[in-house]
């Protein structure tokens, strides 16, 4: 059985972490670097694990993450139950932090964080991170809850399904009329094509589930890494891509853009995950978060 793991210690690794070095991490703790070596070995000794990749900056090994993520929500916590007692701070808001994909930030989720009740009084820290990377962040304990396209809870964690983001195949009407006369999947895997980054492989998708084999969108690719942008580039004719309907729409209404493939889509599952903490903020903002989600994103059924 292991023994118990030290708090000075497991909060040192969190400040090694945070801080990138051992004599940042010192001058943030107000120790000597050696002091901060020698918890850290301590640790590792007691953990019977390497913790730390001693680089530059210094990154936590896969052991070394768990115990950052348990630090972060110690922290959490302390600070929770400060706030309840009326302790020292307690006037000050708790920050929540949440890794969210681009589009659902463009979207629904502002909106979702307009429904958090003013009471406690709550920081929002968001970073945008694709859906299908947003657990990591979790796993590396840098946020507290995603939106994640991944069902699988990070240990630690729990999940709820929010619903599905669906995407339409969509081009400039003038776009269309010079690239995409022939069939669809031969067609949309000539012709240019946007794209948010080089981990978005959403387009090589849809052009694979509409037959075009192993092959792939497009070699000209425009990369555009923002949601609003990236329809507004499409709009522009720079290529075809795949938008959220909820943008989509007002472009088809007004003739900005033309459907690509009619009767052809793709759908997105989104999920919540966040820790497992009795917290009263990342409860009140995941009520929010589901609340709104059931309002803008399609069930599973539909």
């Amino acid at each position: 059985m292991m023994p118990e793991l030290p708090l000075d210690q497991v909060r040192t690794l969190l400040a090694v972490v945070d801080e990138g070095t051992f004599d940042a991490a010192a001058a943030a703790l107000h120790l000597t670097p050696s002091a901060v070596s020698q918890r850290v070995k301590a640790l590792e000794q007691r953990t019977g694990r390497v913790l730390l990749q001693r680089t530059k900056p210094v990154r936590p090994t896969e052991s070394g993450a768990v115990l950052v993520r348990f630090a972060r929500q110690l922290a959490r916590l302390d600070r929770d139950a400060r706030g309840e007692l009326g302790l020292s701070g307690a006037g000050e808001p708790t920050r929540v932090s949440v890794a969210v994909n681009a589009d659902s930030l463009a979207t629904w989720f502002l909106s979702a964080l307009r429904r958090v009740p003013r009471q406690p009084r709550i920081c929002f820290e968001l970073r945008r991170e694709d859906e299908d990377h947003t657990a990591a962040l979790l796993r590396e304990g840098l946020v507290m809850a995603a939106v994640t396209s991944s069902p699988d809870p990070v240990p630690g964690c729990s999940v709820r399904p929010l619903g599905r983001m669906r995407y339409l195949p969509v081009a400039s009407p003038e776009f269309a009329a010079r690239h995409l006369s022939g069939p669809p999947a031969e067609a949309l895997a000539a012709a240019p094509v946007v794209v948010f980054d080089r981990r978005d492989d959403l387009q090589d998708d849809f052009v694979r589930a509409l037959g075009g084999g192993a092959g792939a969108a497009s070699a000209l690719r425009h990369h555009v890494p923002a949601s609003e942008a990236f329809a507004a580039a499409v709009a522009a004719g720079l290529g075809w891509g795949m938008v959220p309907q909820t943008q989509a729409d007002p472009l088809l209404e007004a003739g900005r853009l033309v459907r690509l493939a009619p009767g052809r889509w793709a759908d997105v599952p989104l999920y919540w995950q966040q820790w497992k903490l009795d917290s009263p903020a990342l409860a009140a903002v995941a009520d929010a978060v589901v609340a709104a989600a059931g309002e803008n994103l399609r069930s599973p059924g539909n």
